[in-house]
């Protein structure tokens, strides 16, 4: 899964190599100059089995096949290794990055600590917050407008970990030195353009101003503007950046009112943020409010439509639990009082909630627990909710999987080469290799399955996601083979790992998570849910699989073994297999 970067070129030649004489002394991460904040690193390379290999004169521990993973610690800046075997030398250098800034000598900010760090918006009433870096025992202050706002030094607080640490098991945070980190707040009542705030440092008597990197509104509620989404689903977030976790996507017509800002991120009515980029603003229109009456039913071949008329497009989130699925629409106010709901394949009642005087909840109570993927979209005004039927499942004990449509995802491709093995051999090309050996086992089950590629090709990960909502697969599998943060220990990290997104794809990650630990005895990394591209489809059961390390070198042989390959594309396709018959 990791992609390290600039190994291609190197895997050519190792690959070359090998065929022709010994394998020679490789490293092929980190490369030289490399730079990370991480506190260790593993080297990734492969030697001739005979003759010992040494970093820094000190003896390192490889697999029968030559190959190595060794983790060695860095301390703050440049860190030169020296990789030896023999007569072959390597000289290698990575950078250790600070993860806290440096507090400048004498009177100044550190650089980029001011914030807001852009133009912000907010209602009036609400907090503005500010904060800065600079040495301690200063007094900070800001002038806004009419106003001065001093800055507090702050006490100490916790440092989390990035999201990648829950793949190492080192998740937990630690403390960390606030000395010099300077906050405070303060709120406006009238609306009205502010300008930039003015910061001003003060030090051993000497006092420096410095404006700040953005400006800052105060919106009117009499005239809040209202956003509309462009883009087929617009990606809404629990915060102004990606670093913020996703909500459920907004079909492209969405409206909804903006009462906040932060650089090009706007803050929507229901308490979301979306990139503007993703949006058009509609000049003169009020904020957007609805009614809802009657809302329709209608059973299609594979699927069952519910049909909400709205007034406006208003925003719109889902929650999947055991045997519901929950709808929710905002700036809705019910005007319901008859609903038909014939005996469905599917549904076993609807039931309906005005939650808050804005704030409509739809519950549809299903008859099994296994959901199949569901599709969202306005057409018009008019909310067109496609809830997806179970398969027919093959009955024959010999096609088991007939009637069944598979997509497989061969992850990478092309440029994309994502992770590599100690010898440069890429992911990207085993991915392919088991996956069409997956392929057939499926077909000799009766399978109909759709490939996202067949040969070493870019495919994005916008176009595999449209694949899966166009050809509606019963499940959708891709297949990746895993890799670690720099700072993971990659000698002691192997395994089978499963990951899911949308609870409807749970059962299957956990059943299939199982299955091939069992019946491989192959070490068990975990089951995680993870916010990935080709787990988040809705339109089927999605699931993404790790089949082993690249970057662990016993586990490596296994990959690459053409006997485990098959045996690993058997293993998952009865897995799959089992799974069926268990929720039919």
């Amino acid at each position: 899964m990791k992609n390290l970067l600039g190994l291609v070129i190197l895997g050519c030649i190792v690959t070359s190599s090998v065929a022709l004489a010994e394998p020679s002394l490789v490293v092929v991460f980190p490369q030289t100059n490399y730079q990370t904040n991480a506190q260790k690193i593993f080297f990734l390379g492969t030697a001739s089995p005979d003759g010992e290999v040494s970093i820094n004169g000190k003896p390192i521990s490889r697999s029968k096949a030559g190959h190595f993973s060794p983790s060695l610690p860095l301390h703050l800046g440049e860190n030169l290794f020296t990789v030896r075997q023999r007569d072959q030398e390597l000289q290698i250098k990575v950078t250790r990055l600070a993860t806290q800034p440096e507090l400048p000598q004498g009177l100044a900010f550190v650089k980029d600590s001011l914030t807001p760090g852009a133009d912000i918006a907010r209602l009036p009433g609400e907090l503005i917050c500010f904060s800065a870096i600079a040495p301690p025992n200063a007094s900070v202050s800001v002038h806004l407008a009419n106003q001065t706002i001093t800055l507090s030094s702050q006490p100490q607080q916790a440092e989390l970990p990035n999201n990648l640490a829950a793949l190492t098991g080192q998740n937990q945070p630690h403390g960390q030195s606030s000395v010099g980190n300077y906050e405070g707040c303060t709120t406006v009542a009238t609306p009205g353009n502010l300008g930039q705030p003015q910061f001003q440092l003060t030090l051993n008597g000497k006092t420096i101003t410095q404006p700040g990197n953005g400006k800052i509104q105060i919106l009117s509620k009499a005239e809040l503007p209202v956003a509309e989404v462009t883009v087929d689903a617009g990606v809404a977030r629990t915060g102004p950046s990606t670093d913020y976790s996703r909500l459920t996507p907004l079909p492209k017509g969405t409206r909804a009112t903006v009462t906040g800002k932060e650089g090009e991120w706007l803050r929507l009515d229901y308490g979301a943020w979306i990139n503007s980029q993703e949006t058009r603003t509609l000049p003169g229109a009020v904020p957007p409010q609805t009614i809802i009456r009657s809302v329709g039913y209608r059973q299609l071949p594979g699927a069952t439509e519910i049909v909400f008329p709205l007034q406006v497009p208003v925003p719109v989130s889902v929650q999947q639990s055991d045997r519901a699925f929950t709808l929710t629409l905002y700036n809705t106010t019910a005007q319901t009082d008859i609903i038909r709901l014939d005996d469905d394949p599917l549904i076993a009642r609807l039931d309906w909630q005005q939650e808050t005087p804005e704030r409509v909840k739809y519950t549809f109570n299903l008859k099994k627990t296994q959901q199949w993927g569901y599709k969202l979209k306005y057409d018009g005004t008019t909310l067109v909710l496609a809830l997806r039927h179970p398969p027919e499942i093959g009955n024959t004990r010999r096609k088991p999987l007939a009637n069944l449509k598979i997509l497989l995802d061969p992850g990478h491709g092309g440029k994309e080469s994502g992770a590599s093995g100690p010898t440069g051999y890429l992911e990207k090309d085993v991915n392919l290799v088991v996956s069409k050996l997956l392929r057939d086992e499926l077909v000799k089950r009766g399978a109909t399955v759709v490939m996202t590629r067949e040969d070493d090709k870019e495919v994005s990960l916008a176009q595999r996601q449209a694949i899966i909502s166009q050809e509606e697969p019963a499940i959708a599998i891709s297949i990746h083979h895993n890799s670690l943060p720099d700072d993971g220990d990659a000698e002691k990290t192997k395994g089978f790992a499963a990951f899911w997104y949308q609870p409807q794809a749970h059962s299957l990650a956990v059943f299939l998570q199982n299955y091939v630990v069992k019946n491989l005895g192959r070490p068990d990394y975990g089951v995680f849910w993870d916010n990935l591209a080709l787990t988040r489809p809705a339109a089927a059961p999605s699931v993404l699989l790790e089949l082993g390390f690249m970057s662990n070198p016993d586990e490596f042989e296994q990959v690459v073994n053409p006997e485990e390959q098959k045996k690993m594309a058997n293993a998952i396709a009865q897995g799959i297999t089992e799974w069926f018959r268990s929720v039919k």
